[in-house]
């Protein structure tokens, strides 16, 4: 069932710009026909309200666990599709490859699934479920609230195998994020947006630890001069015991969903090579510049890239299922 939306559940609406972008986005998707804001309005008009209460107790407990809502996001559309694939367990499932094996934030879903069965059996789907918790996981460390459209469907596939040619790495250059971004008809703008979700959440110091070096007396070289020494020091510090370490991806403000990622990026402190390059290449350098120096217009374009990711790969209609519980199929 279908219904266009007369009230929100968030807290703050939509510019009007960014509806109308939204509103064009949607109708100009040929396999989202059947998405629309609210599209549980009647079926089940509780259902936005349970996830973001389930996220807020959830982030309230363990700040960390909203990063991992939206990395989980990031994992599941890049694989097959905002479909909940990540989520299915089992031997060869995207969750064996250990890309994934630190996702996190999989109790929250499933508690929040839980509840939507018991309300309403059958209608929510756990692809809604994890795009709705990562849409939520943002507004509620100060980014943007924004309006997404609903009515995804399960994927029934989860393949180990579809992981790896996928999953953006830390190490990327800009062109090998520009080919995988562009396969799933996100753009080079998207990119640079999108990675502002380092703005929160962590990383251990093995993904990192390729960027610095150590000698047998502890003496630091720097293998990539593109990043500042004296937080080459400190992540070498923190690393020095264990490589299993987690270092958050923001070293100023880790817990609130903000602009700072990109300042980091301008000071040479960015976490990843993959984020480094962002401001170092010129062809992404003057929109870094310009979302440090301006979060309003950072979180417009999150609101637009964000919806975008959202619509990845999706499946509606008759293709997948509704499942009972977000780790297996029906």
């Amino acid at each position: 069932m279908t219904a266009t939306n007369t009230r929100s559940c968030v807290r703050q609406p939509l510019h009007l710009l960014q509806l109308l972008l939204l509103i064009i986005l949607i109708l100009h998707c040929s396999v989202c026909s059947s998405l629309s804001i609210g599209f549980y309005t009647f079926s089940c008009p509780t259902a936005e309200l349970i996830v973001r209460d389930q996220v807020r107790s959830a982030t309230s407990a363990d700040e960390t666990v909203a990063g991992k809502l939206l990395r989980l996001l990031f994992h599941d559309c890049f694989v097959e599709g905002c479909d909940a694939s990540v989520l299915l367990e089992g031997e060869g499932t995207e969750r064996d490859d250990p890309a994934n094996a630190s996702l996190g934030g999989f109790q929250v879903i499933d508690s929040a699934k839980r509840i939507l069965e018991m309300l309403c059996p059958g209608i929510v789907s756990c692809a809604d479920v994890l795009t709705l918790a990562a849409r939520d996981a943002v507004a509620l460390t100060g980014g943007p609230d924004i309006q997404i459209p609903t009515g995804r469907r399960d994927g029934r596939i989860s393949s180990v195998s579809d992981v790896r040619p996928n999953i953006i790495g830390t190490s990327f250059t800009l062109d090998q994020m520009t080919d995988l971004f562009s396969s799933k008809g996100l753009s080079l703008d998207d990119i640079v947006v999108l990675s502002g979700a380092h703005t929160i959440g962590s990383a251990h110091c093995s993904a990192f630890s390729d960027r610095v070096k150590t000698d047998s007396k502890g003496n630091l070289t720097l293998v990539d001069p593109s990043l500042d020494h004296n937080y080459a020091v400190q992540l070498t510090k923190r690393c020095a015991a264990d490589e299993s370490t987690s270092i958050d991806n923001d070293p100023e403000t880790s817990s609130l969903f903000d602009n700072q990622y990109y300042k980091n990026l301008m000071a040479h402190r960015g976490l990843f090579q993959s984020d480094s390059v962002l401001f170092d290449d010129p062809r992404t350098k003057d929109l870094v510049e310009l979302l440090a120096n301006d979060q309003s217009t950072f979180f417009d374009k999150w609101g637009e890239s964000f919806v975008k990711l959202s619509i990845v790969g999706i499946k509606t209609g008759d293709e997948g299922e509704i499942r009972q519980s977000c780790s297996r199929n029906n």
